[in-house]
């Protein structure tokens, strides 16, 4: 049974967003404010972990360590590079998109990807991290999100994600707390709604279009912790 989840995000904004007026206690650590409140009969804490995957990865474990969540929930904005239709997804699968060797001799030229800490040595091998299954009354597109260091703001990158790595959407913490819940045996879920292209024109549509798509985001996880 799911009664305490952990909200994670990469931006302020994104974690704000979540029961924005709610009444709720505040916690520091090294991160920054937990925000600790209940939801259908649920303890939810919020933290804003900072952006990339180090932040996202350090912040679980630290929300595992002094909280115990059964469930990381990731939610926020995300770049989308696929032709999938919708502006908020529910992340069915992860993986981090800048994991492997970068190798160029003989034939072999390019990236290699390999499962997020497996040795990036030899035939190569990866899948996806799977999320928590969608429940039906959610009603939300599902995607693939792929995880990186980096905002993507090109058009090239983007079609190498999604032709390669079959990814519908970007963003830079999602598949880092995916791999810590995988090490602690703990399910994870991540609902993202679109902000930008991820193109030359993303860190403008970013900035425009952050306030509404975390708000989409947040009001659909508030509604999945209704039916799990």
């Amino acid at each position: 049974m799911i009664e305490h989840v952990a909200i994670i995000t990469g931006v302020r904004d994104e974690a704000d967003a979540f029961r924005r007026n709610h009444p709720a206690t505040r916690v520091d650590s090294p991160f920054g404010e937990i925000r600790q409140l209940d939801h259908v009969g649920k303890q939810v804490s919020i933290l804003c972990s900072g952006i990339g995957k180090v932040h996202a990865g350090a912040a679980a474990l630290y929300l595992h360590s002094h909280f115990r969540p059964d469930l990381f929930l990731v939610i926020g904005t995300a770049g989308h590079v696929s032709s999938s239709q919708g502006d908020c997804f529910y992340l069915r699968e992860s993986l981090q998109a800048d994991y492997g060797t970068l190798e160029k001799f003989g034939e072999h030229d390019g990236f290699v990807h390999y499962n997020a800490g497996a040795w990036p040595i030899g035939p190569p091998e990866w899948r996806p991290f799977i999320s928590y299954p969608m429940p039906d009354a959610l009603a939300l597109p599902q995607a693939r999100i792929a995880t990186a260091d980096c905002f993507v703001k090109c058009p090239e990158r983007s079609g190498y994600l999604r032709d390669v790595l079959k990814a519908d959407l970007v963003d830079m913490e999602t598949a880092a707390v995916a791999q810590i819940a995988a090490m602690l045996a703990i399910p994870w879920a991540g609902i993202k709604a679109v902000t930008d292209g991820a193109n030359s024109e993303s860190s403008g549509d970013f900035h425009a279009n952050l306030e509404a798509a975390a708000k989409r985001a947040a009001d659909a996880a508030a509604e999945f912790l209704t039916h799990i």
